[in-house]
């Protein structure tokens, strides 16, 4: 099975995962990165994240050169930012569609959980069939071996059942 990981990571949560699951998979991955940098530290980092959340924004990414076609599970990861997934995704959905695709999504948080996360990964990608979802809080600050092994124990327990 051909799979892909589209991340995004501001503090290196999400990418720490990603980098787990990948390893597991043994696929392609691609992170998000926005054009104009985000202050990842202090108020600024929660005022400017909450700002792009609030007011729905597509901030500009990166270009990224990718087949979909050629993947049949595509693992979507993303911090959560005032209860959703980070904006960047509101302009990679903007730009990329993707349709009958397996999917499975992981998102990473400070306490909050997921909010609606999942929701709204699931109606952007509503022509698709989820196979899974988790969530993971601070995996490189609060048990940095456990949280590699359930997202290995997750992944694994996806691809074997397909």
């Amino acid at each position: 099975m051909r799979t892909l990981i589209i991340f995004y990571s501001l503090e290196g949560n999400t990418r720490f995962i990603a980098n787990v699951i990948n390893e597991e998979l043994q696929g392609d991955i691609i992170e998000l990165k926005p054009k104009k940098k985000i202050p990842s530290k202090g108020f600024r980092k929660f005022l400017w994240g909450g700002k792009q959340v609030l007011f729905n924004e597509k901030p500009e990414i990166e270009d990224i050169k990718v087949d979909f076609a050629k993947y049949d599970l595509i693992v979507f990861g993303t911090p959560v930012w005032a209860s959703n997934f980070a904006p960047v995704f509101n302009t990679f959905f903007q730009k990329y569609n993707i349709r009958d695709k397996k999917i499975a999504l992981f998102c990473c948080h400070g306490g909050g959980g997921e909010g609606k996360t999942f929701i709204k990964f699931k109606e952007q990608l509503k022509e698709n069939i989820f196979l899974g979802e988790t969530l993971f809080q601070d995996p490189l600050k609060k048990d940095k071996e456990n949280n590699a092994l359930s997202a290995k124990k997750w992944i694994n327990e996806i691809k074997n059942d397909n």
